[in-house]
């Protein structure tokens, strides 16, 4: 496995090959980015992972300074996924000057749920993934591949979008959320729980999986005015909400949602179920379709 840190270094690692599968990561990685690259080792020719934790899309208030850097044992976990060639620029080394050109995403998709919480924030995803894919396929050949999870569903939504409007010659997939034996989904942030935490943070998932339980049947009644339709999702997700913050939390939002563009579903669509909260000082984020 090679380890490259500058985009010259990068091509020169890429150049024999056509076709590349790229995982992009901030680090500090668990199984489900690992499975991302085990996927990826069926799609290209070389499978590339980025480990770069990206300033642009971290609020001044938020822990882009603490986030967890861990090359040393991401490498080690990488090359036994089978990674063949690890990206892990220096900021200095992805943004040599000042980042002016940005990558805006249309406000309908980028200023719901995360982006009303974190503003600005898929201005700075797309930035840098816009920059990795400059860096990884500009050579390309042959098909590419770019793979995100879905337990960031909005931006995994987003990035697609992103790729199509660009005419961006790559196929974006979307890996499933892996989740620990408790149904809690895995995140480089569930390192920052305490052990009391740790055991609390299920009630997430459960309170999605409870939220999608009452919302079914209310969506599957064709027949239903869209507005009482509306009205009764929007009681479920405030007594939901209601009910996750009376054990501590502290919720941001707990949103049924349609799954092709996240607009307020309709009777009859295919919906999903979204949520983030802070437990302690860990913010916490899941979704689960239906």
């Amino acid at each position: 496995m090679q380890l490259v840190h500058t985009p010259q270094a990068l091509r020169a690692a890429l150049a024999p090959f056509a076709s590349p599968a790229f995982v992009p990561t901030m680090g500090n990685l668990h199984d489900g980015h690992l499975d991302l690259v085990r996927q990826a080792t069926t799609l290209g020719d070389v499978t590339v992972a980025s480990i770069f934790v990206n300033r642009l899309q971290f609020a001044p208030h938020e822990d882009f300074d603490t986030y967890p850097r861990t090359l040393q044992a991401d490498c080690e976990r990488l090359q036994a996924a089978g990674c063949q060639v690890v990206f892990a620029p220096k900021e200095s080394d992805l943004y040599p000057v000042p980042q002016t050109f940005k990558v805006h995403p249309p406000t309908e998709l980028a200023d719901i749920l995360e982006g009303h919480f974190r503003p600005g924030f898929f201005v700075g995803v797309c930035t840098v993934v816009m920059k990795l894919f400059q860096c990884v396929f500009a050579e390309a050949k042959g098909p590419r591949f770019a793979l995100f999870g879905k337990k960031d569903y909005q931006q995994l939504m987003v990035l697609r979008n992103m790729v199509s409007q660009f005419a961006m010659p790559i196929t974006v997939v979307g890996g499933e959320t892996q989740r620990a034996a408790d149904g809690l989904a895995l995140s480089s942030r569930n390192g920052y729980l305490s052990p009391t935490e740790r055991q609390e943070a299920v009630a997430l998932s459960r309170a999605l999986r409870a939220l999608s339980e009452a919302a079914q049947p209310l969506l599957a009644n064709a027949t239903t005015d869209v507005a009482a339709l509306r009205q009764s999702l929007q009681h479920l997700e405030q007594s939901a909400k209601a009910q996750l913050d009376a054990r501590g939390w502290k919720t941001d939002y707990l949103s049924v949602r349609r799954r092709s563009d996240l607009n307020l579903p309709h009777p009859g669509d295919a919906a999903v179920v979204l949520g983030a909260s802070r437990l302690g000082t860990t913010r916490l984020i899941d979704n689960l379709e239906f």
